[in-house]
């Protein structure tokens, strides 16, 4: 069978049939005159997330009466929820609603779900209805997020063009600051609302949280005659690569491409060879044509672009950084479990007067970043990128690496600071005391913050952008949300650990930490995390980078 450039099969199964029509509007707007209108929108979004995530613990365990342990994997498995559901609403933004209306919607959804959780702390009800409307308001801000949150950040990338030398800067930037936005707002969360609900009272610390939800809308609605716009395919870019793998599984017996002498077989491709086009060479079966694809080639799900297969190869190639990446989740989730519960047996007294709450030194992990972002976009940048050649200094897959190095650290450190807790415990005879405050120091504890939030700059930013890097280009949405993703795996990884650890060692984890031997745990996830980083490494090593417009990241 012969295939010209005008055969009806190459009319049906154009290269990029899914973007085509993701037309942008608006370009010559956006810029940085939109972009600030969204880091506000970021800013304000963290500061109720964090206000909230921040304590949550301490609200199951002081006013819902759960057990620690409880406590923990329930706020793991929300955590894990609200970091899943964004891949839900990314496949929605990209394919259907757009990003501005998905925003805007999961916006008023969110807003909901935090009012419902103010009324439900102000309301004096029994015990076992409060605790209904709490994960009822709880679940329905996982809604809220999950459209939210990989839209946001997706949306604030396309006010930059990527056809401009000082757009390719700006956008670079924009991943930083962003950051820096979502950091400064949670941190003055972490500081406000979370002194606000353990001195003043949970209802008004809620209230505080919904009304930064309000602001947050109000912002993203304000800017909006000022946003550039990239207009949804109307199809799921998912699907295409479901097409791909489908048709090459139908074709497994047939030759590959490259033993076809007849090239009228073969759907024709682009004379530029596509990075890393020799693996996955299994799928270059879906673009070769047997005897059922004549009489039907207006089946898809038959044949497929070579461009396609190049697309799907190149999500299939994120998938083994995607799963090394996973103990990150795991290490993510303990600062606002473990590591409060540890702050709240301890002396928390800042002055004769004043005692902190048992969360207040979460808020040092996002002051780190804060601080240090600067540092790294001002001087370790221009540093790197004079020893290295590479624009952004370091790749991304370096920066991602250096960011789990430093995740296995905190850990080791985190344990070190817990025996060192647990000896006091001993020598003061307090165990089986699980409300005794030991006579050690909260501060303690401010080192494995700190070094928490130093990994969170190198593994936040570099996973966001290198995700948005590395996706198809009307797959944008998804890419942040498989970011946020591994956050979501890993606080349900985490709460798995947990679960196998009271089944297996019981002794470790319990309700009174000071007769646990919590500092175990942290040795079994500082060793899962350097296991993942020697599979990270290999993984970094074969990786391809994706060929764009301004060259290799």
């Amino acid at each position: 069978m012969e295939v010209s450039q005008t055969s009806p099969l190459l009319t049906v199964l154009e290269d990029h049939q899914y973007e085509v029509d993701r037309k942008v509007e608006n370009r010559l707007i956006g810029g940085w005159k939109s972009a600030i209108y969204i880091i506000g929108v970021e800013a304000a979004e963290r500061f109720a997330y964090y206000g909230l995530s921040g304590n949550l613990i301490m609200y199951l365990t002081t006013v819902l009466n759960e057990s620690t342990v409880s406590a923990a994997k329930n706020v793991n498995i929300w955590t894990g929820v609200s970091t899943l559901l964004p891949l839900l609403g990314a496949f929605i933004a990209d394919s259907y609603l757009g990003r501005y209306r998905t925003i805007l919607i999961s916006s008023l959804i969110y807003l909901l779900g935090l009012s419902l959780l103010t009324t439900s702390a102000a309301m004096v009800i029994p015990l076992q209805f409060r605790e209904l409307l709490v994960f009822i308001s709880l679940y329905m801000v996982s809604m809220g997020l999950g459209g939210h949150k990989p839209c946001i950040e997706a949306f604030g990338v396309d006010q930059f063009d990527d056809d401009s030398e000082k757009g390719r800067k700006d956008k670079n930037s924009f991943f930083n600051w962003g950051y820096f936005a979502v950091c400064s707002g949670g941190s003055v969360g972490m500081l406000v609302a979370i002194y606000i609900q353990d001195n003043v009272g949970w209802a008004i610390g809620f209230g505080i949280l919904t009304g930064a939800m309000v602001v947050a809308l109000f912002l993203f609605i304000f800017g909006s005659n000022t946003y550039t716009h990239l207009v949804p395919s109307g199809q799921s870019p998912l699907t295409q690569v479901a097409k791909v793998i489908v048709a090459a599984a139908r074709k497994w017996h047939l030759p590959s491409r490259k033993d076809y002498q007849d090239e009228s077989r073969c759907v024709p491709v682009a004379k530029e060879v596509t990075p890393g086009a020799n693996q996955f060479k299994f799928l270059d079966k879906a673009a070769i044509i047997d005897d059922l694809d004549a009489p039907c080639c207006q089946n898809s799900w038959s044949l497929c672009t070579q461009a396609q297969v190049e697309e799907t190869k190149q999500i299939m190639r994120l998938f083994p950084i995607w799963s090394c990446c996973l103990m990150l989740g795991v290490v993510s989730a303990q600062p606002t479990t473990f590591f409060t519960k540890q702050s709240s047996t301890m002396d928390r007294k800042i002055s004769s007067t004043f005692e902190a709450s048992a969360a207040s030194l979460i808020v040092v992990r996002s002051l780190t970043t804060v601080a240090f972002v600067p540092v790294y976009d001002w001087i370790l940048v221009p540093t790197t990128r004079r020893l290295t050649g590479s624009p952004s200094g370091l790749t991304i897959l370096q920066r991602i690496g250096i960011g789990i190095l430093l995740t296995v650290i905190s850990m080791v450190v985190a344990g070190l600071v817990e025996m060192r807790r647990v000896g006091i415990a001993r020598e003061y005879a307090l165990f089986d005391h699980p409300n005794a405050t030991i006579p050690m120091s909260f501060w303690w504890l401010l080192p494995q913050y700190i070094i928490v939030g130093l990994s969170d700059i190198f593994t936040m930013v570099g996973l966001h952008q290198f995700f948005y890097d590395q996706m198809p280009d009307g797959m944008r949405s998804i890419g942040a949300a498989a970011y946020l993703s591994i956050f979501g795996i890993g606080n349900f990884l985490s709460s798995i650990i947990i679960s196998l650890v009271q089944v297996v060692r019981p002794e470790w984890l319990t309700n009174d930490l000071n007769s646990s031997h919590l500092d175990y745990f942290y040795w079994l996830l500082a060793g899962l995390s350097v296991l993942c980083l020697g599979f990270y490494i290999c993984a970094a090593k074969c990786f391809v980078y994706r060929q764009t417009c301004y060259g290799l990241p």
